[in-house]
């Protein structure tokens, strides 16, 4: 019974000191984005993802790699699970707004730049000229 109990603590105590332990996967993700070693990055942002799934910042790099390596269907799809995340990530709503007029949807990117003039407070800038650039793309 006691070597029951005995395995049962080291058990427990190794898998709390597990739950504890933070790899710094999304910070050196940060820094190789930083640095413009997109490959490596994508890979740390991954294993985050991995340790933490609602891991929305890096979701949220993940997609400003895929656009930079101009992969837009991965983009979109990155930027759509921040905002399943977190549906008032107003990096997200822009960025998925930007990416949805270059492909010549108007009415998505006129919806998602009205839903971020719903709820903005740091991108209101972007988003009036955002606004001004939907209108004038719409009306060629």
């Amino acid at each position: 019974m006691k070597i029951k109990t005995l395995k049962f603590t080291i058990i427990f105590f190794l898998s709390i000191n597990t739950l504890y332990a933070k790899p710094e996967y999304f910070d050196e993700g940060v820094n190789l984005y930083n640095k413009e070693k997109l490959k490596e990055a994508q890979f740390k942002f991954e294993q985050e993802i991995v340790f933490n799934p609602k891991s929305e910042l890096s979701y949220l790099y993940l997609s400003k790699i895929f656009n930079k390596l101009d992969k837009k269907d991965l983009e979109e799809q990155n930027l759509n699970t921040v905002m399943l995340l977190n549906p008032k990530n107003e990096e997200a709503i822009y960025n998925l707004a930007k990416l949805k007029l270059a492909s010549s949807d108007y009415k998505k990117s006129k919806e998602l730049n009205k839903r971020l003039s719903s709820i903005c407070e740091k991108f209101c800038n972007k988003n009036s000229e955002l606004k001004v650039e939907i209108e004038n793309l719409s009306k060629k």
